[in-house]
């Protein structure tokens, strides 16, 4: 059952994490916290997405947080995330994600070349090694044409897969065919979360593995649901959470993930700061599948302004009030 706004706002709390290096335009990530009656929870939608999109967001941090959710296992693998940084940072950055075997690594930023991608996949490689799995994401910025010119390019490395390369599943499904000769799967992200109907991808053939993540489809549930119709392996990854919503990530992962595949559920390494004074960062390559405890001093020291606090309530109401109506 939907809470009440009261409810929702009795133990709501806004904070702006700042970020190690810059990934999605974004430096500083804004979240809104809340604790239900089975534990904290993350209302967290990117600031750009409108009431309606970020209503599934609403009910995946409803579901998390007035819902018993059982954990499958004890932890489950992670990827490093390398956002568009030049190669001589790569190693550094690595460094933050101990024990990880995979990488995904930021490709098609706006302002950078395929050369660009080109020589940081290359770098990644190089540091972790011949037997890493390393991914690509594109966010869907490429065209058919240059997704093809890219992935001829960056196939050598040993890509496990090709995140989002295009924006929409007719072109998905066009540099699939075009590509069948590289070896390198499509993934798809953008056309599942953000999709009115998260199976057309499959159903068109237009991708290998899905992507999926809890807040954006509504909750670890509903998320297994698309899972269990899609018929497709899945890899679980997070929306720049806070380690709260890397939790809720996490009971998803070890309900739904493919085997063989680690989780973007790594992401607290790109913070300065989080919620908790144990985030769940990588250790020995995994993350566990528990619940984030919430430190109250650090929810007061990463506190969002006035202003913003403000604008995130504002937007609370009316998301709610959405769900209310529906």
């Amino acid at each position: 059952m939907l809470p009440d706004l009261a409810e929702l706002l009795a133990d709501a709390h806004v904070v702006a994490l700042p970020m190690r290096v810059r990934f999605r335009g974004i430096s500083v990530r804004e979240a809104l916290v809340l604790r239900g009656p089975t534990g904290w929870t993350e209302f967290s939608p990117f600031v750009e997405y409108d009431d309606a999109e970020a209503a599934a967001w609403l009910r995946g941090a409803i579901d998390f947080g007035w819902t018993e959710h059982e954990a499958a296992s004890g932890s489950v693998p992670v990827n490093a995330t390398v956002p568009a940084i030049t190669p001589d940072a790569v190693a550094a950055l690595l460094a933050r994600y101990p024990g990880c075997t995979t990488a995904k690594v930021k490709v098609a930023e706006p302002g950078t070349t395929i050369d660009d991608d080109v020589t940081r996949v290359a770098e990644v490689r190089r540091v972790m090694g011949p037997d890493a799995a390393v991914r690509v994401d594109a966010n869907g910025l490429w065209s058919v044409d240059q997704a093809t010119e890219a992935l001829e390019r960056l196939a050598p490395f040993g890509l496990q897969y090709a995140e989002q390369p295009c924006a929409t599943v007719p072109e998905l499904a066009a540099l699939r065919a075009r590509i069948a000769g590289l070896g390198v799967s499509v993934a798809a992200d953008e056309s599942v979360r953000k999709a009115s109907d998260p199976l057309a991808v499959a159903r068109a053939g237009a991708a290998d593995v899905l992507v999926v993540k809890a807040q954006p489809l509504g909750g670890i549930s509903a998320a297994r649901a698309v899972v269990a119709d899609a018929g497709l392996p899945c890899v679980v990854s997070s929306a720049l959470d806070t380690s709260v919503g890397l939790g809720m990530g996490a009971f998803l992962a070890a309900a739904a993930m493919s085997p063989g595949y680690a989780a973007g559920l790594g992401t607290a390494a790109m913070f300065e700061s989080d919620v908790s004074a144990s985030p769940l960062l990588p250790v020995g390559g995994r993350i566990p599948v528990a619940r984030a405890s919430v430190s109250r001093e650090l929810l007061e020291r990463n506190a969002a302004s006035p202003e913003r606090t403000a604008w995130w309530l504002a937007r609370l109401g009316r998301v709610h009030a959405l769900l209310t109506a529906a």
